[in-house]
């Protein structure tokens, strides 16, 4: 199974790129992966945030495939431990998918009509971290899990 994020606008802070290369290159030990960033729109100043969430929705959407089992991550979504994570993963290695997508959204969120699309919608915390911040957390997660799954010493109980 490969495992896809879609990410709304580049990461533009140094250290979080860095940490995020970090971590997809640990990820690609364990899985295929791979990283897609949707360009940020361009001239949007008289856009209102809804109107930016629409149009970053129909980039996000053409990355979907109706095979995947996409899951979004939002401050409103289910939280789970790092071992429950590691579980979930292992329920969807199990069930055969081609591919599992995870889809960071857009300093607005996303749209109503991405949320449609999506089997799950997970919680990193209920606190709200911004969007860049939200990639590096989250693959930090992913190579925890990973981990876990294969019984290394990166988590500590």
């Amino acid at each position: 199974m490969k495992i896809k994020l879609l990410l709304t606008g580049k990461t533009d802070i140094d250290y979080l790129k860095e940490g995020i290369l970090e971590y997809e290159k640990r990820i690609r030990h364990y899985v295929p992966y791979e990283s897609v960033v949707i360009p940020a729109l361009k001239n949007i100043a008289g856009f209102t945030s809804p109107e930016i969430k629409i149009r970053e929705a129909e980039q996000l959407l053409r990355y979907i495939s109706v095979s995947d089992f996409v899951v979004l991550l939002d401050e409103s979504g289910k939280e789970l431990s790092s071992v429950e994570f590691a579980a979930f993963l292992n329920q969807q290695f199990s069930s055969g998918l081609k591919s599992l997508v995870f889809i960071v959204g857009g300093a607005f969120g996303v749209d109503e009509s991405v949320k449609k699309k999506v089997n799950m919608i997970l919680s990193l915390s209920r606190l709200t971290f911004s969007h860049q911040m939200v990639r590096l957390f989250f693959l930090e997660q992913l190579y925890r899990g990973l981990t876990i799954l294969n019984n290394e010493s990166y988590h500590h109980k």
